[in-house]
């Protein structure tokens, strides 16, 4: 087995994924002395009116809003918010396990976000250091570390690019003549095959489908407790394979089907080397 094809990685998205709710929603919404819902509610309307993107409306009144306040939004403030992010159960203990299984059955195990969130905050959360790459929004900064202006929109259709990114090791986001150069299938750093996206509703369906169709696996989460209808919508519409209450606890639903998964692209490169 080539040292590519021993490669899998799990792509997670994150709102609603790994973490109940909007990151901004935990502490960032709060000190605007806004509630979520007045907040959602005006990006909602700001980007109907204006005929905007939704992700580059909230960018832009999260800037707007905190400067109404006098509030400073730097790198180091947005890790600071993250720090009071929930994660669902046994997302701390996830990483791990999912890893040492893999390398049981001889893959080197990969994890990457694609969110819309703000890649700032997602660098603060506990977990920061479980992946490879944290592909999502995020903002310009001024000579002291102060957001200006948004400088990267990561919404439901734009997030697919990233999982080519990781396909062809094209991890640079300002690298736009490599990720469109033709590479042979077989080349790619992490093969489709070998690919598991997480995600949790309607913004992750255009990533589910684009790996379930080029023979990755797509799992769609559904908070524990709660109605699982849009999961089973999404199954039944063929556009996912697996569906799964967001508890990544050892063995769990979700645990036992990234160990099959694993066996399965094992067990494949195995029968191809054969």
């Amino acid at each position: 087995m080539s040292f590519r094809k021993q490669r899998i990685a799990f792509v997670y998205d994150f709102d609603g994924t790994l973490a109940p709710g909007n990151m901004q929603e935990y502490d960032f919404i709060p000190k605007l002395k806004l509630t979520s819902k007045t907040f959602w509610n005006e990006v909602k309307r700001r980007a109907k009116d204006q005929q905007a993107d939704e992700i580059l409306a909230y960018m832009y009144l999260m800037l707007r809003k905190a400067k109404e306040n006098d509030m400073r939004v730097t790198r180091q403030d947005f890790k600071q918010y993250a720090k009071r992010i929930e994660m669902f159960p046994g997302v701390s203990g996830w990483f791990d396990r999912v890893d040492d299984y893999a390398k049981e059955k001889g893959l080197i195990p990969q994890h990457y976000i694609i969110s819309s969130g703000i890649r700032e905050m997602l660098l603060g959360t506990s977990i920061a250091n479980k992946f490879t790459d944290v592909f999502a929004s995020s903002f310009m900064y001024d000579q002291h570390g102060v957001a200006e202006a948004p400088g990267l929109a990561v919404n439901y259709t734009t997030k697919t690019q990233f999982l080519f990114r990781i396909n062809k090791g094209v991890r640079d986001i300002c690298d736009n003549k490599k990720i469109n150069q033709y590479i042979e299938s077989d080349q790619r750093e992490v093969p489709f095959t070998n690919m598991i996206f997480i995600g949790d509703g309607a913004t992750d369906v255009p990533c589910m489908r684009l790996v379930k169709a080029q023979g990755g696996h797509s799992i769609a989460v559904y908070k524990p407790k709660t109605s699982k209808e849009l999961a089973e919508q999404l199954r039944s519409e063929g556009r996912v394979h697996y569906v799964a209450p967001a508890d990544y606890s050892k063995g769990k639903h979700m645990d036992k089907v990234a160990h099959a998964i694993i066996d399965k692209v094992a067990a494949y490169w195995a029968a191809k080397k054969l």
